[in-house]
């Protein structure tokens, strides 16, 4: 059986209809028993040897005359063939309002006509950078050097914790390099809030509590904070901006918007993030796991696909959920989004 290629798709006659698309789900519908099938979809019958050829062109003629990040398309489409499932390209006529994904994937056992989708998938090269503002609701089908794949799940998240507000009392705190240092600070605001960290062990003489610059400034904004000789929350963002730059408010954003979530962040650094976050805490005594690592970046960011790679291994070899919060200050909102490995 051979194709006839028309554009960007390939006819396909004879008993095209039932043998590829009612019994496998390959192409969309024409008149009687003709069908056309996408350029991918193509290459992978002729390469089944299901199609002898498209315009006297095999699967090798074929393959090569197809435009860049075609082989990649190709790959990822076997793949998901080969473990079982229908797929189509995200967009008409195989699909109404298609997003900006490459394929849709059904479930398992079911096709292009039960209006189910399990997965939308955008493949990308290891090499392919990744705006910030295309990071959507799709896996990310990344396709390396050696043309083994991995898949990226990317979801929005909007965090959502139960921890509860503690009142404290007004406490004093000395501005230091780059923390604030309380003394005989109120026993809630660590045991219970679970801000800063105590100086000194069980053995210190001094009873003083160590905050980082965004947990002073969040405390100093909500009036729990005050400095020693004057000043609130301007002095410890002035102090912040100048030790970090811009990068400060944008962290201090996140951490806020986390705070007012019933979300507890502490500093990720240890894990290469900005923030581990804990959604529960009754008490320090019983801290239990920190759940998500958020790295802040601003909305304009342009991610590489091995820098997704890593942050996500990391996060799951330490029993995390990787999370991006994407800063916008032109209208004031951060967009989160969650990315995990999947097996499809």
């Amino acid at each position: 059986m051979d194709g006839e290629l028309r554009g960007d798709e390939v006819r396909v006659g004879g008993d095209a209809r039932q043998r590829f698309h009612d019994a496998r789900g390959y192409g969309h519908p024409l008149e009687g028993d003709t069908i056309s099938l996408s350029l991918v979809e193509a290459a992978h019958l002729l390469f089944r040897g299901d199609l002898e050829a498209v315009d006297g062109m095999g699967f090798r003629e074929f393959l090569a005359t197809r435009d860049a990040g075609f082989s990649g398309r190709f790959l990822v489409y076997t793949d998901l063939r080969d473990r079982g499932f229908y797929l189509a390209p995200d967009r008409e006529p195989w699909r109404e309002n298609p997003s900006p994904a490459d394929f849709v994937v059904f479930p398992r056992g079911k096709g292009p006509g039960d209006g189910v989708v399990e997965y939308r998938i955008r493949v990308v090269g290891e090499r392919t950078d990744v705006p910030a503002s295309e990071l959507g609701d799709a896996v990310l089908a990344v396709v390396d050097e050696e043309s083994e794949i991995t898949y990226l799940d990317v979801e929005p998240l909007e965090p959502d914790g139960s921890t509860d507000s503690v009142t404290v009392d007004a406490a004093e705190g000395v501005l230091l390099d780059d923390r604030v240092l309380l003394w005989n600070p109120p026993a809630s605001l660590h045991q219970q809030a679970f801000y800063g960290q105590p100086l000194g062990g069980r053995a210190a003489e001094h009873d003083a509590l160590q905050l980082s610059l965004v947990e002073a400034a969040y405390l100093a904004a909500s009036g729990d904070l005050a400095l020693v000789g004057g000043g609130g929350i301007e002095v410890v963002v002035e102090r912040g901006r100048a030790v970090e730059g811009e990068r400060f408010d944008r962290r201090l954003r996140v951490y806020r918007a986390l705070r007012d979530a019933g979300m507890v962040p502490k500093t990720g650094f240890k894990f290469g993030a900005d923030f581990r976050v804990y959604a529960d805490v009754d008490s320090v005594d019983d801290l239990g796991h920190s759940s998500l690592l958020v790295r802040v970046l601003p909305a304009d960011h342009t991610f590489a696909p091995r820098d997704l790679s890593l942050d996500v291994r990391l996060a799951h070899g330490v029993r995390k959920r990787m999370v991006f919060a994407l800063d916008d200050t032109t209208d004031d909102t951060i967009r989160w989004r969650s990315v995990s490995r999947l097996t499809p």
